[in-house]
């Protein structure tokens, strides 16, 4: 049996980061973390990080400034996924330089973990931020380094457990929804855990090398009047429904001070746009993790809304 690659995770211990860490453990895979220095002040950080040490991953002492750490880092290794969070991504050039100057990395994964960056349409500081993971994409490509995007669409815990209410929120409304257009655009819901699952599949398999591997389960494309009309079914009520325009929408945008300013530009990209939905994948540029690995049994959106009720 072929020996399983060994994996760097940068940025494990973020948000979607852990569960990588975590699901790399479990398939078996030697794990490693590139860690800085300053991590283990912030005691929630290191608490996970002690987590990492004693279920067997290798903590490497590394910083995105520090260029020969991550050489030294990236020389141990046969895969790099990247997990930086939104402010880090511009910096992620200097990964991909480590990458070209080790010289032994089979596949890179930069840090997307939202819509494809390169079929998005969105507005304002979503734009932004889509357009430095395109940036990086690019970068990627003109080193030549073998790459696999992960296009993982909304993941659950910020769309779906608030039905896409405000971004702080942690429950489904009873009373009120908000939603956007006329509610009728699709989009994609993917639990976080299954989200680290079908990357760590993707890093050995041959056929999503140098593709955009799109995690986008059947059972999960919701319309907005959908997902809300599942929720007033299970809670046995309904809802008040305010539809907000797309011309409205776009006013708040502009109105809204940071950081709802951009979870806004979000929802517009996604149920204004339908950016998650608007295209299908051609074998050209992309594959479908569900229909690649039917042995994962993904956490449906009937059953994520379940656990609220």
């Amino acid at each position: 049996m072929e020996e399983k690659s060994r994996i760097l995770i940068i940025g494990g211990t973020g948000y979607i980061g852990k569960l990588i860490v975590e699901a790399s453990l479990r398939s078996g895979h030697p794990t490693f973390a590139v860690i800085r220095k300053s991590t283990v002040s912030d005691l929630v950080k290191a608490k996970i990080v002690e987590g990492f040490k004693s279920s067997g991953v290798t903590i490497l002492n590394g910083d995105l400034n520090d260029h020969q750490s991550l050489v030294t880092a990236i020389k141990q290794v046969d895969v790099v996924i990247s997990a930086v969070g939104s402010l880090q991504l511009a910096d992620q050039v200097k990964i991909i330089s480590a990458i070209k100057e080790a010289g032994n990395v089979k596949r890179f994964l930069p840090s997307e973990f939202g819509n494809d960056v390169d079929r998005a349409r969105g507005v304002g500081p979503a734009k932004t931020l889509l357009e430095i993971k395109a940036q990086i994409r690019r970068a990627t490509e003109a080193e030549a380094i073998p790459y696999t995007y992960v296009s993982s669409n909304c993941s659950f815990g910020y769309f779906l457990a608030t039905l896409s209410q405000e971004p702080y929120a942690t429950a489904p409304p009873r009373d009120k929804v908000t939603i956007v257009g006329d509610g009728n655009t699709k989009a994609v819901f993917v639990d976080e855990r299954d989200i680290g699952a079908y990357t760590i599949k993707a890093v050995d398999d041959p056929r999503t090398l140098n593709k955009i591997l799109y995690i986008k389960p059947p059972k999960n494309i919701y319309s907005f009047n959908e997902m809300a009309a599942l929720w007033e079914k299970k809670v046995g009520k309904s809802l008040e429904k305010e539809y907000i325009s797309d011309e409205q929408l776009l006013k708040q945008i502009q109105e809204s001070p940071a950081p709802i300013n951009f979870y806004l530009a979000i929802l517009h990209a996604i149920y204004a746009n339908g950016d998650q939905t608007y295209f299908e994948i051609e074998p050209s540029f992309g594959v479908e993790a569900s229909e690649l690995y039917p042995e994962i049994k993904y956490t449906t959106v009937d059953e994520h809304l379940h656990q609220f009720v």
